[in-house]
C-alpha cells in the first residue's frame, strides 16, 4: 500500500486540487500557487524514497522532450484542425483557455505556472503513468516486482490511451507523447529520463504559449 501511496498520492491530489479549485475561495493566483505547494509537499513526503532525477541518458531525453513538443504544436500550425468536432465536444471540452487575461502578464503566476507545468507535472505524471500504472497493469498485486521499462502489449497502450483522455481537446497529440514517454522508458529503464524528457516538452511548451500567446495550449 505504502508504495501505490508514493506512485499515485501526487497525481490524486493534483487531479483533486483542480476539480475543486474554483469553488477554493482565493484569488486566483494564490490558488495556483496553494496547488504547487500542497503538491510539492505530497511529493517529498510521500515519493522522494521512490523517485531518482539522475538520467541515465539526458542529452537523448532532452531530444525527446523537443520532439514532443514540435509533435505537440505541428498539426495546429500545419493542419489547422483543432476546433473540428472531432477535439472539441461535450466529451473533450474546448481547446480555449479559462485563463483571464489579467494574468498573461502577472509575473508572480506565470512563475507558478511555468514551476508546476515544467517541474511538478512531469514529476507527477511519470510516477503515476510510467512509474505505476505500466507496472500494475502487468501486475496488480505486486506491481514492484515488475521492472520499470517492462513491456507488455495491453499495459503499453492502455496508458497510453488513458494519458491522451487527460487532455482533452488534445487527445491526439497526447496519444502520440504517450506512445513516445512510453516507449522511452522501455528504452532507458529509467524514471528519471522520462521525467527530463516530459519537462523539457513542457517547458518549451510554457514558453510558447507565452511568447506567441497561444494561451489554449494551458486550457
Amino acid at each position: 500500500m505504502a508504495s501505490t501511496i508514493a506512485y499515485v498520492a501526487p497525481f490524486a491530489v493534483y487531479i483533486a486540487l483542480l476539480a475543486i479549485q474554483r469553488w477554493i475561495p482565493l484569488p486566483i493566483v494564490a490558488v495556483h500557487a496553494l496547488r504547487l505547494a500542497i503538491t510539492a509537499a505530497v511529493l517529498w513526503f510521500a515519493s522522494r524514497r521512490v523517485l531518482s532525477l539522475r538520467p541515465s541518458r539526458p542529452w537523448a531525453s532532452l531530444g525527446i522532450g523537443i520532439a514532443v513538443f514540435l509533435i505537440w504544436i505541428g498539426p495546429d500550425l500545419l493542419f489547422g484542425y483543432r476546433h473540428s468536432w472531432l477535439f472539441e465536444n461535450a466529451l473533450t471540452g474546448r481547446a480555449a483557455s479559462t485563463l483571464p487575461a489579467s494574468l498573461h502578464r502577472d509575473r508572480l503566476f506565470l512563475a507558478i505556472r511555468l514551476l508546476t507545468t515544467a517541474a511538478a507535472v512531469p514529476i507527477l505524471e511519470e510516477l503515476f503513468w510510467r512509474g505505476w500504472l505500466m507496472r500494475w497493469l502487468i501486475r496488480s498485486q505486486d506491481f514492484e516486482k515488475v521492472p520499470l521499462g517492462a513491456y507488455q502489449p495491453v499495459a503499453f497502450w492502455t496508458a497510453a490511451v488513458l494519458f491522451a483522455s487527460e487532455h482533452g481537446p488534445y487527445w491526439e497529440v497526447g496519444l502520440l507523447a504517450g506512445i513516445v514517454y512510453n516507449w522511452w522508458m522501455i528504452r532507458t529503464k529509467k524514471l528519471a529520463d522520462c521525467i527530463l524528457a516530459h519537462a523539457v516538452t513542457n517547458a518549451l511548451l510554457a514558453a510558447y504559449v507565452r511568447a506567441a500567446g497561444q494561451w489554449q495550449y494551458w486550457l
